[in-house]
């Protein structure tokens, strides 16, 4: 399966590099080669660093200690995926739910997974194609987990869909929706970073989503350490300032 997986890979990236070809000249094509060569080494040094010298550093949420998540995909040593995933997977090996689905096809990317996964844009194997607000499976979940993907909903989607974009109204529809899918004593988990959508942040001040349990994570340091603070200080929280990506985390759960 993974040599398969491989080939597939270098399949697609030999087309790739054929289209680019025809359409840039060859020269362009060795320098994105170059490029990507480049940042594949820095990124494996970075990854190996946190890998084998941090593995054992850890930060505090709701009293317990867990590892820093560190992965090749999407860096996450360098973003707030180190601290989300590490979370979510800790919730799920603890959970007992029999029926899970995850919004935003994120886990896969990590983990191999064998819950339900809807997500509207990526094409995977096993994934939903659907919109959130229309997914209206049979079934009932007694676990829902969303990472880092409902900040997007109405907000920065398909630009071809205008009547969806800066639509605030539709994450409280999206959250709506999730509700109705809840099975009895069922609970939905669901991070957002802080500072990518005003809107969102807006909906969170004025407590238009309504969280039975609300945690927030800041990030406190260039080498991606977070520490646990309560809402008054994490809605001041920027984002892309003053570290890249999210500075404040929310970590929202819903209860049936």
């Amino acid at each position: 399966m993974e040599q398969k997986k491989a080939f597939g890979k270098l399949r697609s990236f030999l087309s790739r590099a054929k289209e680019a070809s025809e359409e840039e000249g060859l020269r362009y094509v060795i320098h994105m080669g170059i490029r990507k060569t480049r940042n594949y080494l820095v990124n494996s040094f970075w990854f190996y660093y946190y890998k084998m010298l941090k593995s054992r550093r850890t930060f505090a949420f709701r009293g317990d200690a867990y590892r820093y998540f560190y992965h090749r995909y999407n860096t996450t040593w360098r973003n707030e995926r180190t601290v989300e995933i590490a979370i979510i997977l800790e919730m799920l090996n603890k959970s007992k739910a029999k029926s899970i689905l995850e919004v935003g096809n994120v886990l896969s990317n990590y983990s191999p997974v064998r819950h339900d996964i809807v997500d509207k844009y990526e094409k995977a194997e096993g994934v939903i194609n659907r919109d959130i607000i229309d997914f209206h499976p049979s079934k009932k979940y007694d676990l829902i987990i969303s990472i880092s993907t409902l900040e997007h909903v109405g907000w920065d989607e398909d630009i071809s869909d205008h009547k969806i974009l800066h639509d605030p109204s539709k994450i409280l529809q999206a959250i709506e929706n999730l509700r109705g899918l809840l099975a009895p004593q069922g609970n939905i988990v669901i991070t957002l970073p802080l500072g990518l959508n005003p809107e969102l942040d807006r909906l969170l001040r004025n407590s238009k989503i309504q969280f039975t349990e609300l945690f927030c994570l800041k990030r406190v340091s260039k080498d991606n350490a977070w520490i646990e603070v309560d809402w008054q200080e994490a809605q001041t929280l920027r984002y892309n300032n003053p570290f890249p990506a999210a500075n404040g985390l929310v970590i929202g759960i819903i209860k049936k």
